[in-house]
């Protein structure tokens, strides 16, 4: 069965962790808000639906027949059995899905560094305070996280090659999003990523050298980061000015 996956159109955003997922295993799935006869107006309704029980409360989520699942991190918990993207042992799944849990807190503060006081406002309306949170963030969040996974790695009974146990999962494929993300977004910041970082560093790159997802990264349909997304590159914000 085609998996149907909702998130806003014209950027990665959170929906990524998902598509990365779905695009490694060779699934069937539609981005339905880019179907040119459904778009936004097909998420919107299931969203606002007075019919539908499981509602999420906004995207991503993703539909497999009747069953509706949202939030990246208990999609991904979902799909990565079904995908061969999780460890088979429950102790490790479970594990697996607490870093996926991280990776969702770190994806928040990466977004709160450019938007620190209110989403309904425009970058433009908190640059001041986006400056202070952006400089915190580098300085400390950064490592505190990446390091975070660094040591994981690098205890991983397996070996470092995979972040939980002997084979790529969804959180691999999430730590490399993460790392392209923010390549972007704080370039400055991430010069010395593969001194400091070396196994997420090799990580990355193994991720990147699989072959769906290097066909992935290529096609029309891996968007290009931009100033609309979670990952944005404001040079303020990286202590360039």
């Amino acid at each position: 069965m085609t998996y149907e996956l909702y998130y806003w159109d014209g950027i990665q955003g959170r929906g990524e962790f998902v598509r990365l997922a779905l695009e490694e295993a060779g699934s069937d799935y539609i981005d339905v808000t880019r179907e040119p006869d459904r778009g936004t107006d097909a998420m919107m309704a299931i969203i606002k639906s007075e019919a539908e029980a499981h509602i999420p409360f906004a995207p991503p989520f993703l539909k497999d027949g009747a069953q509706i699942v949202s939030h990246v991190a208990n999609i991904l918990f979902y799909l990565g059995p079904k995908l061969g993207l999780a460890p088979g042992n429950e102790s490790l799944r479970i594990f697996a899905n607490g870093l996926q849990l991280t990776i969702t807190d770190f994806v928040a503060e990466i977004h709160d560094s450019h938007h620190p006081i209110a989403l309904s406002k425009y970058y433009e309306d908190q640059k001041a305070e986006a400056k202070a949170r952006s400089a915190e963030f580098r300085t400390s969040r950064i490592p505190k996280f990446l390091g975070y996974f660094e040591r994981v790695l690098q205890r991983n009974p397996a070996g470092g090659a995979h972040i939980v146990g002997n084979a790529l999962s969804t959180v691999d494929l999430s730590l490399f999003q993460v790392v392209e993300g923010l390549r972007y977004a704080f370039p400055r910041a991430m010069r010395d990523f593969e001194e400091r970082f070396a196994g997420l560093a090799a990580l990355h790159g193994l991720v990147a050298a699989r072959p769906r997802i290097a066909a992935y990264l290529a096609s029309p349909r891996r968007l290009a980061f931009n100033e609309n997304g979670i990952f944005r590159h404001y040079p303020e914000l990286d202590g360039e000015s």
